[in-house]
């Protein structure tokens, strides 16, 4: 658990009560007061008792409970921060498990149901191409943009695909060479670009106006080819090859901004273009039909 949390000002809500969370900037991970989620699960008047009894029923959950679960600040209902005991997604699923309440059963038939990767795939659909299109569609996205973020997809899958092929390994290291590309074109890192864009732990492409995508997409076809000519042995050769990728797309955006005359970059996110799309459509059909010229 990264010491530098940033908290979250909007309570999450379930069945009108309230569950306090905290955002790890660094993980990209939301944090769960337990306390909160075995209080509104159970309705149980004095939660922290009922926690309390639950590890001690259950050595197991108690034994994970300890090892898994950080103690993280948060406010209490004064105001002040307070250490709670605190969990993720993935760690509530196994805790839930073990609150033999009716109350929480749907709740956990429904976690058993979809998954931690479901709930994910929500925020990102990414982790599931077979949904992708789907989710896209449901979500507001036109068809025109959906079928570039698929290609951006595939962009990305060989992109990791070459990685892997020179030892690249998952985790810390993609995002560092990931990062090494976005800020050779954008001038951020992936979280400096969230950040601008008021993200957490949304899909930052989902995020991007067609012409951010599109330049996102250059950078990696750029760095894989570059990749597949210069053959890099050692992390620092990819790290070299990730920023010569990332500046072709640099170059591009600076000569597209020197043209336009404005910034490619934008802090739009998903939200705002659905809402230009909206406001769009409803001025395109208050607009007066044109003129038959054949009449």
């Amino acid at each position: 658990m990264s010491d530098e949390i940033k908290r979250d000002e909007a309570i999450k809500q379930f069945e009108q009560k309230a569950i306090r969370t905290a955002w790890d900037e660094k993980q990209e991970e939301w944090y769960f007061s337990v306390v909160d989620v075995v209080g509104v699960l159970s309705d149980s008047a004095d939660p922290t008792d009922y926690l309390k009894k639950m590890r001690k029923r259950d050595e197991q959950l108690g034994s994970y409970i300890g090892t898994n679960c950080p103690q993280v600040a948060m406010r209490t209902a004064s105001g002040k921060l307070r250490k709670t005991l605190a969990a993720t997604t993935e760690q509530l699923l196994r805790i839930i498990q073990s609150i033999p309440s009716p109350k929480a059963e749907p709740f956990k038939l429904w976690l058993a149901q979809v998954g931690r990767d479901r709930i994910e795939e929500t925020i990102d659909p990414e982790l599931s191409i077979e949904r992708a299109f789907e989710t896209y569609i449901k979500k507001g996205y036109t068809r025109e943009w959906i079928y570039q973020r698929l290609l951006s997809i595939r962009v990305r899958n060989e992109l990791t695909g070459e990685w892997d092929a020179h030892g690249v390994k998952k985790g810390v290291e993609y995002a560092i060479l990931t990062d090494e590309i976005s800020h050779a074109w954008s001038g951020m890192t992936t979280r400096q670009y969230k950040n601008l864009k008021g993200l957490k732990k949304e899909n930052l492409r989902d995020n991007m106006s067609t012409t951010e995508i599109v330049l996102n997409m250059l950078a990696e076809v750029s760095t894989t080819e570059i990749s597949k000519a210069s053959q890099p042995q050692t992390f620092e050769e990819n790290r070299t090859v990730a920023r010569k990728g990332g500046k072709i797309a640099g170059d591009t955006r600076q000569a597209i901004e020197e043209r336009t005359g404005k910034s490619v970059i934008t802090s739009k996110n998903a939200a705002d273009f659905q809402r230009l799309l909206s406001d769009v459509l409803e001025d395109v059909g208050s607009l007066p039909d044109s003129p038959d010229k054949n009449k």
